[in-house]
């Protein structure tokens, strides 16, 4: 069971660029971000149930799935400064993931939390968490553009993946935000100016998550923005390495 992926290996990187995927997510959706953070080593997270861990189990609850992510990095014996970039669900995955880190006196040098209401706002709802089943999993896909609606129609592209789709789905539902500690770590909060799902000050309530400097910014593009157009300049800049 390994959490993260190398996409391109740079033992003389400086720094590494830990990506976390939005729901129903894995790691080949960061498969091209090597080439364009060619400063940085990019590792991605691989969550159980798809992928290359296909034949595991789905994880039911978020806060202990990011905890088994933070022991495997603070094992890996790899004590490179490290930026977190999630998107959605990643988001807040990374954010648990940030906190485990801390508490362990550890940490990251920034969060990049993209397309995501903050932590404090996800109130966890059992009942609302029940009600995804594949046909409001479905509308919501083909609603945030990140889908093709056609796809939908095909009986063994729904058995293949539904199934950890909706795990996501349920698991994000079920996660209970509440009150927290502010993180140490600089937050940069990323959403797209149409993005159907989260609001511009959703997103900006991210600076309630740290103490820390923080940044709020609208990019455009709907929840999928990141698809056509990677924020590579945006964690360039934050993290202020020199191109070689």
């Amino acid at each position: 069971m390994v959490w993260t992926q190398v996409v391109e290996a740079r033992p003389f990187a400086a720094q590494r660029v830990v990506c976390f995927p939005h729901a129903g997510g894995s790691p080949y959706f960061f498969r091209a971000w090597a080439r364009g953070l060619d400063a940085y080593e990019v590792h991605a997270v691989c969550y159980p149930g798809r992928a290359e861990r296909f034949s595991e189990d789905c994880a039911e609850q978020l806060v202990p799935m990011a905890r088994e992510i933070a022991a495997e990095l603070l094992a890996s014996g790899d004590d490179r400064p490290a930026a977190f970039f999630g998107h959605s669900m990643g988001a807040i995955v990374a954010y648990e993931v940030v906190r485990a880190l801390e508490e362990a006196g550890s940490g990251v040098g920034h969060l990049f939390a993209s397309g995501a209401r903050a932590p404090h706002l996800m109130a966890g709802d059992p009942v609302a968490a029940a009600a995804w089943d594949a046909e409001s999993i479905g509308r919501t896909l083909v609603e945030l553009g990140g889908t093709d609606p056609e796809l939908l129609e095909n009986k063994a592209f729904v058995d293949l993946v539904m199934p950890y789709i909706g795990a996501d789905f349920r698991m994000l539902a079920a996660y209970e935000g509440g009150p927290r500690p502010p993180l140490d770590c600089p937050v940069t909060a990323i959403v797209g100016e149409s993005d159907p799902r989260v609001g511009i000050g959703q997103s900006a309530a991210w600076r309630e998550s740290t103490r820390g400097p923080s940044r709020a910014l609208i990019v455009p593009g709907e929840h999928f923005y990141l698809a056509g157009q990677p924020p590579f300049g945006i964690i360039e800049e934050a993290l202020r390495v020199p191109r070689g």
